[in-house]
């Protein structure tokens, strides 16, 4: 055999044994995140979840592999998306803050395991059967976003005493949020000496008109229900409330800081973080059931000064003491 022919054999034989070394490393395991809401307005958020991921000694694109799932408001997408997921046998669906997505990935699949982050009893709401030991292939955490929508009408309350009339605006496509903002707001507002309108908005459109039908009701004040896509529009219902001069409260920190009154509710970014932590934990090898499911402690009250001042609101003292941040 002549040199040349030797070489160009053994290099060939290197070559097929380097394919074939990479052909036998396994791929590395896919976490699906799923949220209601739109990308770029998720930014924090995402950091969040990857350093919830990297508490547990996972880097994405190192040893885990991340898929974002931006519903961006098309509720009506998640069932197909959550069928395309199970067929994959992806590692872990993780649904921070979007109990439509968990709800749907517990319905299809009782093996992979589910991460939730969500504002209403996981109990109640059917994905796990217990805090303490959820049983099952779900646990995650509760962050309180509805439980707490009394906390968000006395608040209203205090600083607009003469709010008679409150509408309470809702994502229908995110039904057990919408079901049970409205159930807490009604049980609450006659000690308040208040009104509860009922508005729906699931699309740009719609909050748009939504907006439209507040103002020719005449209400004094607007409570946002928690929703994934409403927090990605946060920038717009600041402007229409800026327009009507109407007096808003919301559950997340964004919402204030985008040019909303006020807001009241459990951090984003610590839900996600723990959603990444149990995620992180279950790729490395934790049963869902052996994860307790958490209850958020960490909650946020901030008040728009600016925001104020031009909705001629003078703000009390007791108020801003209480308050977490104050945007001036």
């Amino acid at each position: 055999m002549r040199r040349r022919e030797f070489v160009t054999l053994i290099g060939g034989a290197v070559v097929a044994w380097q394919r074939g070394a990479q052909a036998q490393q396994p791929a590395m395991p896919v976490i699906a995140l799923l949220n209601g809401g739109a990308a770029e307005a998720q930014a924090g958020s995402t950091a969040a979840f990857r350093k919830g991921l990297g508490e547990t000694g996972l880097v994405e694109g190192r040893n885990v592999t991340v898929e974002y799932h931006w519903m961006d408001g098309q509720y009506d997408r998640v069932p197909a998306l959550v069928a395309d997921l199970i067929h994959r046998r992806v590692a872990v669906i993780a649904s921070p803050g979007f109990p439509t997505g968990a709800l749907a990935a517990k319905a299809a699949t009782a093996t992979i395991p589910i991460v939730f982050g969500v504002g209403d009893d996981p109990v109640r709401l059917g994905l796990v059967v217990g805090l303490g030991r959820p049983g099952g292939n779900a646990t995650g955490i509760n962050f309180f976003m509805h439980e707490i929508v009394s906390k968000r009408l006395g608040l209203l309350h205090e600083l607009v005493p003469n709010a008679a009339r409150v509408a309470v605006l809702v994502n229908p496509g995110n039904a057990a949020a919408a079901e049970a903002t409205f159930a807490e707001a009604r049980r609450v507002a006659p000690t308040l000496g208040m009104q509860i309108l009922a508005f729906h908005a699931s699309t740009v459109a719609e909050i748009d008109a939504a907006f439209v039908a507040i103002a020719r009701e005449r209400a004094d004040a607007l409570l946002v229900g928690g929703d994934a896509f409403f927090n990605s529009r946060r920038a717009q219902f600041a402007t229409l409330a800026a327009r009507d001069k109407l007096p808003m409260i919301g559950g997340t920190r964004e919402s204030t800081q985008a040019g909303g009154l006020m807001s009241y509710g459990a951090s984003t970014a610590d839900m996600f973080r723990q959603v990444g932590i149990y995620a992180g934990s279950i790729v490395k090898g934790t049963k869902p059931a052996d994860l307790p499911v958490l209850q958020s402690t960490k909650f946020e009250f901030v008040i728009n000064l600016q925001t104020a001042k031009a909705l001629g609101l003078d703000v009390p003292p007791t108020l801003l003491a209480r308050a977490d941040e104050v945007i001036e």
